[in-house]
């Protein structure tokens, strides 16, 4: 077995990985992957995605990439299939992590590296991460069957609740940045630290595919009626053509415990369901009692937990 630089291969030597990759995310996670995958073998043949890849017989079986983001890095995936006659999958996994690991550690600038391996269940992987003093918090993927799911929340007379529109851009990164000064979730994705991060994390979602294609139509906003601005969202994308995947939710702390997470995430259900959608998914942090409890409340059931990892150098 080798493991080379990723970008010494083009699209048909990563695409049988990638496929078989996409039938695991569907499984799992009811996942379609193939949209991201895509743009991995676009950014494949590009030359511009940095990474490794295993290869044993003259073929990859297994491979993880990363990104540079200014001074950050970003590790975006890891996979390995586990086909026989190849070599043990998990010893794989942890010789691509460690290499990857340490390129970004050595990388002139770099001096944040963030991960989230939402195929992988918590602990697999954790070792490189450890060893090299990353902060590891467990995350849960948690999924509501929609035919489980409860009516709509009555909602305060103060707030009004709209769809989501391209103009509320700037208003919703601020109400991000505001909502998670200060949280654990701030720690594991240090976009929210900034009115620029939150915009740029804002841009991700709506307009890439990595969390699923943004779904419009069941994405909303809250509005303190009397002040005509912005408090809270919940942003929906879709990750399989009937599965609907919340890829952020928040309100400003002034306004929590009124019911208004409640209302917001009782809209894109009742969309969602109208629409013949089977389920909505969402992640959140293990840590983050209060919205795991809401979560539960709510019949959400947790399918696995995976980590998150940080390190700061």
């Amino acid at each position: 077995m080798e493991i080379l630089d990723l970008r010494h291969f083009s699209s048909a030597d990563l695409r049988p990985l990638l496929d078989d990759e996409t039938q695991v995310w569907s499984r799992l996670l009811s996942w379609d992957y193939s949209g991201s995958a895509e743009m991995i073998l676009r950014y494949v043949d590009a030359k511009i995605l940095p990474g490794y890849a295993a290869i044993e017989r003259g073929r990859i079986f297994g491979y993880s990439f990363f990104v540079y983001e200014g001074s950050k890095g970003v590790i975006g995936d890891l996979y390995v299939t586990n086909g026989n006659r190849l070599p043990d999958a998990r010893k794989v996994e942890l010789q691509l992590l460690t290499h990857v690991i340490e390129t970004l550690q050595q990388s002139p600038g770099i001096h944040r590296i963030e991960a989230q391996l939402l195929a992988h269940e918590a602990n697999a992987v954790a070792r490189p991460f450890l060893e090299q003093a990353f902060e590891r918090h467990p995350r849960l993927f948690m999924v509501l069957p929609l035919g489980k799911a409860a009516g709509s929340t009555p909602m305060h007379p103060e707030v009004e609740i709209r769809r989501w529109a391209e103009s509320d851009y700037q208003a919703a990164a601020a109400v991000i940045t505001a909502a998670y000064r200060g949280h654990v979730d701030a720690q594991i994705n240090d976009q929210y630290h900034t009115l620029s991060g939150s915009l740029r994390f804002l841009n991700n979602i709506v307009r890439f595919p990595g969390c699923g294609v943004f779904d419009a139509e069941s994405s909303f906003v809250a509005l303190d009626r009397k002040a005509k601005s912005l408090i809270g969202l919940i942003l929906c994308s879709r990750v399989r053509s009937d599965v609907g995947h919340v890829t952020q939710v928040c309100v400003l702390p002034e306004y929590r415990s009124r019911g208004i997470g409640d209302s917001l995430l009782a809209d894109t259900v009742c969309n969602l369901r109208k629409r013949n959608f089977s389920m909505l998914s969402l992640t959140v942090t293990e840590a983050n009692a209060r919205a795991v409890a809401l979560y539960r409340r709510l019949n959400f059931d947790t399918k696995r937990v995976f980590d998150a990892f940080v390190w700061e150098g």
